[in-house]
């Protein structure tokens, strides 16, 4: 069985776990209809609408 010839320091071991757990920013979109900021693929929260077609009626206040 292999045997690591010398440690592995902190520095070296923190480096390379740091890379697996970074965090990613959500990916938006801009709706087609309103050009407010969306997640993809979802309906637009702001108009209802999804593919240039109303999902979800909003009425005005």
């Amino acid at each position: 069985m292999a045997v690591p010839k010398r440690k592995v320091s902190k520095a070296r071991r923190d480096k390379r776990r740091g890379q697996v757990w970074k965090l990613e920013a959500p990916a938006l979109s801009r709706c087609t209809n309103c050009g407010e900021l969306k997640a993809p693929h979802r309906v637009c929260s702001n108009c209802g609408y999804y593919k240039g077609r109303e999902v979800i009626s909003h009425e005005e206040a």
